[in-house]
């Protein structure tokens, strides 16, 4: 009886070890967030400028309710200022926390009905060369691109997405993640400063002619 005794503690002493063990992991791999480290920076409503098609009211492009903004525009709207030669847009510019060194973060989540394509809808504005941005997460077909090379994430279309953007502009870097999950890293373009949009932005080429994204929940951090 006493050796029985004995082999049995030893067992529920590896199962209870094991358990804990495989409990600290789990913990370690779902603990693990993109904003982990990081400030979070208030925003208010004074900070979110909306740019948009100038011909057009607010309430032709914009909209806003239960928490959700819905920004839309047409391939063949104007640009949002009459001398402007880019295209169209309804997109907010985040004012107030333009920055030009450390580590800065946006977070939001972003919805995109069927059938929008050739379109920004979220950009890192700013560049130290001759483009005029670091960053641009493109829809293509269902699939959010950086610019129109690099695949970030599929089967986008009527679901919503968390999406994290990390800049460390010291060290020339970018992270992007989609759901929590890394999906993206890529080189910086140099100093400047640098600030965040989101909305839609019709592509240089290959836009669909009605283009919609959603957002909600914005956030923006640094360290």
């Amino acid at each position: 009886m006493v050796t029985w005794s004995c082999k049995s503690c030893v067992v529920v002493v590896v199962v209870l070890a094991f358990s804990i063990v495989m409990n600290v992991g789990h913990q370690c791999l779902c603990g693990a967030d993109p904003t982990d480290g990081f400030t979070r920076v208030t925003l208010t409503g004074d900070d979110l400028v909306l740019q948009k098609p100038y011909d057009q009211a607010t309430q032709n492009r914009f909209s806003s309710q239960n928490g959700v903004d819905r920004f839309w525009v047409f391939n063949n709207d104007k640009p949002f200022k009459q001398d402007s030669p880019t295209r169209p847009r309804t997109e907010i510019r985040i004012t107030g926390h333009d920055y030009s060194s450390g580590v800065w973060q946006f977070e939001g989540n972003a919805y995109v009905p069927k059938g929008t394509s050739g379109v920004t809808i979220m950009q890192v504005f700013g560049s130290g060369g001759s483009e005029a941005t670091t960053l641009q997460l493109r829809i293509y077909n269902g699939e959010l691109s950086y610019y129109n090379s690099r695949l970030v994430a599929s089967n986008i279309y009527d679901r919503w997405l968390r999406v994290n953007v990390i800049h460390d502009v010291d060290q020339g870097k970018l992270t992007v993640f989609v759901d929590g999950v890394q999906k993206l890293v890529a080189n910086g373009r140099g100093k400047a400063t640098f600030y965040f949009k989101y909305g839609v932005y019709a592509a240089p080429e290959g836009s669909s002619n009605y283009m919609e994204s959603r957002w909600k929940g914005i956030k923006i951090f640094k360290k």
